[in-house]
């Protein structure tokens, strides 16, 4: 019998041989070729036909909305019940009605995100200044088209856009909206795609209007001048900063400072918020405010309330006897959102690509565009008299001989032969044959024919003003500036957000409320902070640890200095010791990494008081590097509680050490090394994560373990270890200060 083969130990077994071939096909495809085919695709859709406005200001969904609204003769009619609308907005919009209602909301008049609302709403559409207040479903709900809603479609149906098939083909849609104003600039918008975001701020429509006939009469305009700035429907108002408003208008990015308004109703030592940042809601204020005044550091106020109304928006702030309004609401304006960044993002998609562009550019885009609309619609009115004169030169030769034409349709022995016939008869075509025969029989007297002829004669005068107009660009640009001209006229209304500046402001610096007085502070290697007056340390100098704990690191100093904590997730944290409480020497202290809320496993490494932040911070790794970093990159004009990147990751840190000036230190590694230098030597640097340059030479498996100032190493024979020049591998520690090393 042949003997059976025996299985090879090193090929693989295949239980399924199709199972195995298409997981060997997935493992051998390109992530080039994945991202390609499943990937691109929808990021392209989600940029081009989801979340970035076009030139007109909409997205699609903004426009398949308003678009189905108009063509239900919402504009002109009464308003109907939104599920209605979603309902038919369905047939352009293959989203859920959910979404469809999201963006109904958004626009209308009754939620208030836009300054001019193009959906006239009825019911509870929610507020966009609260978090909390829900939308009525849309069966309760009722919405018909603005009146500015005119301006979207007044050219719509005269060919100035392009129409484009919906996602099943079976009906036309604008590809854009005709707006007659730069509704990109004066409508509100943000959105997130894949890779990129948008996020554009509203600017008054009168003065968007009066700027964009300013760029058309002169292109080198100063847009400044009378674009004051954004405005927004919440109100509030704008500290006017006037390089970041330029590098918003020059370059479509940055950010601007808005703040919001308060009243102080002296009779009943109440402060009234009425009008907040466009950034953020009620609740969110009021859940800061909760905060502060449970941490202890808003003592001046005894309640706050939502007293919002069919009036407006109100927060009420119950103020204790005695309390600086003007200073409350400082400190409130620097420790809640009632002070924010509007953040500017004016990404756009234009001609398909998305683009950031400044004011300038989007003006500049906008009208090139709008010139295009004009000329579109200008050409199909031509067209339309022109096909009608055509018409009428028909009809004239009729009229020259109207008896010849009423006996050839009277001999014509087939109605199909008369267009034929009178084509023959009078060296017409067929258009103006079909013309001729559907005339009424009562038409054919004197004064129907000299009406033809008088209104031949105005035709070609209408022709001849239009032929000129569309060759006239000065003309077009006069008739885009009437048009913006009226738009102002109509629907302008004036700023909702005023505009201060800084200087007027009233100045106020916190430390003025902040208690000044001598404290001890300690650090315990397990991340224990304590703050301690002297009275305390007299009474009790004995400080409590956990067991296995001690001490690592303790300052004298004042009870306004500020505080950092270097992690060793390359972190710091900063603080001001107002922020603590005052301790005993008999209690643990606060536990920093709950208290400062760091990340799991994260750890304090070291404490930094920074004062005027001067001198350099040094950081000493275990590889033997060490970095100077000048202490002014820790400096912030935010009150940013948390900077990543404090320092280099290439290496676990092995000690820091605060420096205000040039000194010896004594470095020590795990092989018994001892080296001295001068840090002179070390070349200070203003980026936190450099990872500095070779003190310490060392050997394999050896590693730099502590760093100290020369007075504070029990060293006796300080030339034995003093080098020159770095890097150098130091000197063997000797054995008397070895064992001094060991006392300690």
């Amino acid at each position: 019998m042949p003997k059976k083969k025996q299985p090879d130990e090193n090929k693989p077994r295949v239980s399924n041989p199709n199972v195995m071939g298409l997981r060997a096909a997935m493992l051998e495809q390109p992530i080039t070729e994945t991202l390609e085919t499943n990937f691109m695709p929808y990021a392209m859709s989600v940029i081009m036909s989801r979340a970035i406005p076009e030139i007109d200001g909409f997205k699609p969904s903004h426009r398949k909305l308003l678009y189905t609204m108009y063509e239900m003769g919402l504009l002109t009619k009464a308003r109907t019940k939104s599920a209605n609308i979603v309902g038919q907005t369905m047939r352009l919009n293959p989203h859920g009605d959910a979404a469809i209602y999201d963006t109904m909301v958004r626009l209308s008049k009754g939620y208030g995100a836009l300054l001019h609302p193009f959906v006239d709403s009825k019911g509870n559409f929610g507020k966009v200044y609260s978090r909390d207040m829900a939308w009525a479903a849309s069966r309760y709900t009722e919405a018909k088209l603005s009146p500015i809603c005119q301006e979207l479609f007044r050219d719509l149906d005269q060919d100035a856009v392009d129409f484009v098939d919906n996602y099943d083909n079976s009906m036309k849609e604008p590809a854009l909206l005709p707006t007659t104003f730069p509704n990109i600039l004066v409508s509100a918008n943000q959105g997130i795609a894949v890779g990129m975001a948008s996020q554009l701020c509203g600017f008054n429509l009168s003065e968007v209007c009066d700027t964009t006939v300013a760029y058309l009469k002169n292109p080198d305009c100063d847009i400044s001048a009378t674009l004051l700035g954004p405005d927004f429907p919440t109100g509030g108002e704008i500290i006017y900063d006037q390089s970041a408003l330029e590098e918003v208008y020059r370059t479509g990015r940055g950010s601007i400072k808005i703040r919001g308004k308060y009243r102080y109703v002296k009779s009943e030592n109440v402060v009234e918020i009425y009008e907040i940042p466009y950034t953020t809601t009620t609740e969110n204020i009021m859940d800061k405010v909760s905060e502060l005044i449970k941490a202890g550091k808003l003592k001046e106020v005894s309640d706050m309330r939502d007293e919002t109304d069919l009036s407006g928006l109100k927060l009420a702030i119950d103020l204790k006897r005695g309390v600086d309004p003007e200073k409350l609401m400082a400190k409130l304006f620097r420790s809640t959102t009632l002070q924010d960044a509007v953040s500017c993002n004016f990404n756009v998609l234009v001609a398909g690509t998305p683009r950031v562009m400044g004011v300038r550019s989007l003006l500049e885009e906008w009208c090139s565009w709008r010139t295009e609309c004009v000329r579109r619609r200008v050409y199909f009115t031509l067209n339309k008299k022109r096909d009608k004169l055509h018409l009428l030169k028909g009809l004239k030769r009729i009229l020259l001989d109207i008896d010849k034409a009423i006996r050839i349709i009277r001999e014509t022995e087939e109605e199909a032969e008369v267009v034929p016939n009178l084509m023959i008869g009078f060296g017409i075509d067929q258009i103006q044959a079909e013309y001729v025969a559907e005339i009424r029989l009562r038409n054919i007297n004197k004064e129907y024919i000299l009406k033809r002829v008088r209104e031949e004669e105005a035709l070609r005068d209408e022709i001849e003003d239009l032929e000129d107009l569309v060759n006239s660009p000065g003309r077009v640009k006069k008739l885009i500036i009437r048009e913006l001209e009226d738009v102002k006229k109509k629907y302008g209304q004036p700023r909702l957000t005023t505009i201060v500046y800084e200087h007027e402001l009233p100045a106020y610096d916190e430390s003025e409320d902040t208690p000044d007085y001598p404290v001890t502070v300690f650090l315990s290697r397990e991340g224990y902070f304590k703050k301690i007056t002297p009275q305390s340390l007299r009474m009790a100098d004995t400080q409590k640890y956990k067991d296995g704990d001690g001490p690592r690191q303790s300052f004298e100093t004042t009870s306004r200095a500020e505080v950092m904590f270097f992690t060793n997730r390359q972190q710091v944290y900063k603080c001001r010791l107002s922020d603590f409480d005052d301790a005993k020497a008999s209690v643990l202290g606060d536990y920093l990494p709950s208290r400062l809320g760091m990340d799991p496993e994260e750890a304090v490494v070291s404490m930094v008081l920074p004062g005027d932040y001067s001198g350099a911070l040094l950081f000493f790794f275990e590889n033997g590097k060490a970095a100077r970093v000048e202490l002014t990159a820790y400096a912030t004009t935010s009150n940013r509680r948390r900077l990543t990147g404090a320092y280099s990751d290439k290496s676990p840190l092995a000690a820091l050490l605060h420096l205000k000036e040039d000194r010896e230190l004594a470095l020590f590694s795990s092989e018994n090394r001892v080296l001295i230098f001068n840090t002179a030597l070390l070349a200070p640097k203003s980026t936190r994560s450099t990872q500095g340059v070779q003190v310490m030479t060392l050997k394999a498996k050896h590693r730099l373990t502590e760093a100290a100032a020369v007075e504070d190493a029990p060293l006796t024979n300080l030339p034995r270890y003093r080098c020159r020049a770095i890097p150098a591998a130091g000197a063997l520690l000797r054995e008397e200060d070895g064992e001094q090393m060991r006392l300690l």
